[in-house]
């Protein structure tokens, strides 16, 4: 197990990103041992009109509390939620309206966690920023090197590939090098009450809560056909926007007459017909891709302008998967394909279409 990074001067400030859960409370606890002034901020991101019972935003907060008291360091709390609404969730909903899949999480790390919070800390006299991420931060010959965490069920860097290099200069994740085992033992060790609290899932601002039901608020419903890739009427979608390409539950098509009793998969959101294709068997044609195409790619190593060779990922928790990167030019956002070499993360950008490995008209 390696140390965290020493402090560079012995008056050097970190302010830690503390959730109220156990990652970030141990990534300030290994910065207090190595010699850090530490101090926490919780961020508040969301905040509901009315009491809302999916939200734990009260409840982490309290463990926030109880984590600083036990390290005997200052806790700041500061709202983000207006920058949170401008810069995350209206693109959120854009990209619904759209009919595409966003990925919130990205954007939440480069605007809000490694940006105006970091701002914040540096405003609090901070030299640095630390988080409870699994990832890795190295020094490389161009600057700081996005690695991936020693723990690969856990690793990060998916979501970490749009932050700026200037601001990963001043960041620590002092977990990069820990397994997940590892830092709940760390925990329950250093008496810290969160030991065994559960991981949180799903997207931060909706919680535990349908997200159907959650998104049906701001999106209106646009009802429309489910068709089978040989045209045949299944039953009724109620908006694309509801839908993600390889989802399988909350379809509602019952067993046909005539057909294979096998799952059913989103394959093809029609926009221009507001219909929805879908397919059964998780290994279908049409759930396959064989490229990509994306919009301007946001470099964490020195830019390529010629084809290479890498691995890409176009989902978090997807094992790595080879390619060849080529120069695009930029279009319209949607998804995120990130690319490494080895375990570097060389950087990101959004997906703007798929190439299918097999056509719409020749699958049925």
């Amino acid at each position: 197990m390696s140390p965290s990074p020493s402090p560079p001067g012995p008056s050097a400030r970190v302010i830690v990103g503390l959730s109220g859960g156990v990652d970030s409370a141990v990534a300030a606890l290994l910065l207090k041992q190595s010699g850090w002034d530490v101090q926490g901020l919780f961020l508040s991101n969301w905040e509901e009109e009315d009491d809302d019972a999916y939200c734990t935003a009260a409840r982490d907060f309290q463990d926030a509390r109880s984590i600083a008291a036990e390290l005997g360091i200052v806790l700041h709390r500061v709202s983000f939620a207006a920058e949170y609404r401008e810069r995350v969730f209206a693109h959120f909903l854009r990209e619904h309206r759209a009919g595409r899949t966003p990925n919130p999480d990205v954007l939440c790390n480069r605007e809000i966690k490694f940006g105006v919070a970091l701002d914040w800390a540096r405003r609090l006299g901070a030299s640095h920023f630390a988080t409870g991420h699994y990832a890795r931060l190295e020094r490389a010959a161009d600057g700081p090197a996005l690695c991936k965490a020693h723990d690969g069920a856990k690793d990060q860097s998916y979501f970490l590939h749009a932050v700026a290099r200037a601001e990963l200069a001043a960041t620590l994740m002092p977990l990069g090098e820990l397994y997940k085992n590892e830092v709940r033992e760390l925990a329950r060790r250093a008496g810290l009450p969160v030991f065994d609290k559960p991981d949180s899932t799903g997207i931060c601002f909706i919680g535990e809560r349908p997200f159907r039901e959650f998104l049906a608020r701001y999106v209106a419903k646009t009802p429309g056909p489910i068709e089978s890739a040989d045209g045949e009427r299944l039953g009724t979608h109620e908006g694309l926007a509801f839908y993600t390409l390889g989802q399988r539950e909350g379809l509602h098509i019952g067993g046909r007459c005539g057909r294979e009793q096998a799952p059913w998969y989103v394959a093809v959101k029609d926009a221009a017909r507001n219909t929805l294709i879908v397919v059964q068997g998780h290994d279908h044609p049409l759930l396959e891709s064989r490229g990509l195409s994306t919009g301007a790619w946001h470099w964490l190593a020195a830019a390529r302008r010629e084809p290479f060779r890498c691995s890409i990922r176009t989902r978090y928790r997807q094992s790595d998967q080879r390619a060849q990167l080529e120069p695009q030019r930029a279009v319209t956002p949607g998804q995120y394909a990130v690319a490494y070499d080895g375990e570097r993360c060389l950087g990101g950008a959004v997906i703007e279409s798929l190439v299918r490995a097999e056509r719409l008209s020749a699958a049925a």
